[in-house]
């Protein structure tokens, strides 16, 4: 417990950066997703094709492979890129790839003449996403958003392969420096420690998407109890 206190700062920079690159490629991952996704939705062909060749390719290459062939592959297009981003980018189309999935089903989970039915009264089709499709896909999105933020925040311990200084590397920085320093290898300690910390923000973000899904199954039903009142007034 001394070693760990003692490198405290250490391991709360790697936390830092940790969550930076969770934030960071739950974000790019949401945009890509929520685009993509829509995309998926469309009656053109050569859209639904090309969005499914996306999603399948990123889902289907191991994540670790994607994020070799970013770092060591962008030098070679002249655009090297530094650990971080290499990571981030990998994360962020890993992300996009399973978040236009989520938005595809909840969209689509949605009934069918609704959209019809805003066509009919003149909305084009960007209002029918923005006022009508996504409102009411946002409840079956949120849970399975929040399982892949568990994900994501589990997937940035792979920075480590590629030199990011985040909570995994944090700790093998400890045993390093321990093993040559005091002669000593603490190694089981200090991933006992690192297990642990994963362990409680990945359960807790599970836990919020269980109580996000509970909550939201709740309301669904309510409003049906309402809809049902309404109209036998």
């Amino acid at each position: 417990m001394n070693l760990i206190l003692e490198n405290l700062p250490l391991f709360l920079i790697g936390l830092r950066a940790t969550l930076l690159l969770a934030v960071v490629t739950l974000i790019a991952s949401t945009a890509i997703g929520v685009v993509l996704g829509s995309l998926a939705t469309l009656k053109s062909r050569p859209l639904r094709i090309l969005v499914a060749l996306y999603v399948e390719t990123f889902r289907d290459i191991p994540l670790i492979v994607t994020i070799f062939a970013i770092f060591f592959g962008a030098p070679y297009l002249g655009v090297p890129l530094e650990p971080f981003p290499s990571v981030a980018l990998g994360l962020s189309l890993w992300g996009g790839a399973n978040g236009a999935e989520i938005v595809r089903a909840g969209i689509n989970s949605v009934p069918h003449g609704q959209p019809e039915a805003a066509r009919a009264l003149g909305l084009h089709t960007g209002q029918i996403y923005l006022l009508i499709l996504w409102p009411q896909a946002l409840r079956a999105v949120l849970p399975a958003y929040t399982g892949l933020l568990a994900l994501l925040f589990q997937s940035t311990s792979l920075g480590a392969l590629v030199g990011v200084t985040e909570f995994l590397k944090a700790g093998g920085l400890v045993i390093e420096r321990s093993t040559v320093m005091l002669g000593i290898n603490p190694a089981f300690q200090i991933y006992a420690f690192v297990l642990v910390v994963y362990f409680v923000i990945s359960s807790s973000l599970s836990l919020l998407s269980r109580r996000l899904e509970r909550r939201l199954a709740r309301g669904g039903e309510r409003n049906i109890v309402a809809a049902r009142d309404a109209a036998s007034v």
